[in-house]
């Protein structure tokens, strides 16, 4: 690992420690001896599917990863892209730019398991406020490529979602377990986090005008009733990042308030939308029953969302129990555009008679959703 550290350059990979605690996260920058000699007396490792594709210059990309692990490839980059968001302004834009490769190449190798991990929202130790920007994100990219936006386009998306809320990341996080009505200060710091989220960007070095102006004015509407400056020029940027913010933060449980299916999601961000094609893209993608949801069935079975179907209301979906919810050794495809396997109601995870982790959904979306 040594071999690849320059002093005072952005890592290529991110280091942890003997128990794979994080101690610094790709983009970030070892200043010194003194620094680097530290790091090793922790027991400073790297992942092998990190540094496989420095080790090996002409490898473009590490090898994908098995489906089992992409639920905690997810949490361990939400967990990096917390020092991240926090990092030196110096450093921050390549670290951006090194959390967005890893997201991209999770959401490229299974796009269905990404936006499972957006509606499913499993319970970490993680932080709200990065939590919601990998959630928002991860929105925006699967709206914007569904709306044939180039990569690049599909990339601005992605980082501008990112770091729309930078400068109330941590108060995100408070507030979600917050109860009590939100302070003059917090307020105040609501109102004009888009514009200082922006400021932080450029002083950071970010050049991209897009970018910045889409932070600034994503919660702009066109008829001037937004924030925080009452704008009606707001880019078709700006308002996708606008409704993914309040899609995905639906799907999030807070102290106050229970978390909403997909389905009540996307039934507020059509109210809200009207006929927005940005907003009627962000409900195609996830669907009424999006990837990771559980359903039951006419048959009374009870079903797993693999991949949403041809119909929003035909998902593919395996069986994980009979008729009278008895577990199934092995789940069984069913077609839902089928009277007697018809989707008749979407259900919360608790539902399930058994316990099915993480690891094993992924897989069975990998294995089954096509």
């Amino acid at each position: 690992m040594q071999a690849h550290i320059a002093l005072g350059e952005p890592l290529r990979f991110s280091v942890r420690d003997d128990q794979h605690q994080l101690l610094l996260a790709r983009g970030q920058v070892i200043h010194d001896n003194q620094q680097l000699d530290e790091l090793f007396r922790r027991g400073a490792l790297v992942e092998i599917d990190e540094v496989a594709g420095i080790v090996q210059p002409q490898r473009r990309a590490a090898p994908a990863l098995r489906a089992d692990r992409l639920p905690q490839a997810w949490s361990r980059c939400g967990g990096e892209l917390r020092q991240v968001l926090q990092a030196d302004p110096s450093l921050l834009v390549a670290a951006v730019d090194g959390a967005t490769d890893q997201l991209l190449a999770l959401i490229h190798q299974a796009p269905a398991i990404a936006l499972a991990q957006v509606v499913r929202q499993p319970q970490t130790d993680g932080h709200y406020g990065t939590d919601h920007a990998i959630h928002a994100a991860t929105a925006c990219q699967a709206a914007a490529r569904y709306l044939g936006w180039s990569a690049e386009e599909q990339r601005r998306a992605f980082q501008a979602a990112l770091t729309m809320n930078l400068s109330i990341i941590d108060l995100q996080a408070r507030l979600a377990s917050q109860v009590s009505p939100l302070t003059t200060l917090q307020r105040e710091a609501i109102h004009h986090h888009p514009t200082r989220s922006a400021e932080q960007l450029e002083r950071a070095g970010v050049a991209d005008i897009a970018w910045l102006e889409a932070v600034a004015r994503h919660h702009e509407q066109p008829d001037g009733s937004g924030y925080p400056a009452g704008t009606r020029e707001v880019s078709e940027l700006a308002s996708l990042l606008r409704f993914a913010d309040v899609y995905t933060a639906r799907l999030s449980a807070r102290a106050n308030r229970p978390a909403m299916s997909a389905q009540q999601a996307g039934r507020e961000l059509h109210l809200l939308a009207a006929a927005n094609p940005l907003a009627a893209a962000l409900i195609k993608v996830f669907g009424l029953f999006p990837p990771g949801s559980l359903v039951r069935l006419a048959s009374g079975e009870l079903a797993l969302v693999v991949r949403n179907g041809d119909k929003a209301n035909h998902p593919r979906v395996l069986a994980l129990t009979d008729a009278a919810r008895e577990p199934r050794a092995k789940p069984v495809p069913r077609d839902t555009s089928r009277d007697q396997h018809a989707v008749v109601a979407l259900l919360s995870p608790q539902s399930l008679p058994m316990r099915l982790t993480e690891e094993r959904i992924a897989s069975l979306i990998a294995e089954h959703g096509g």
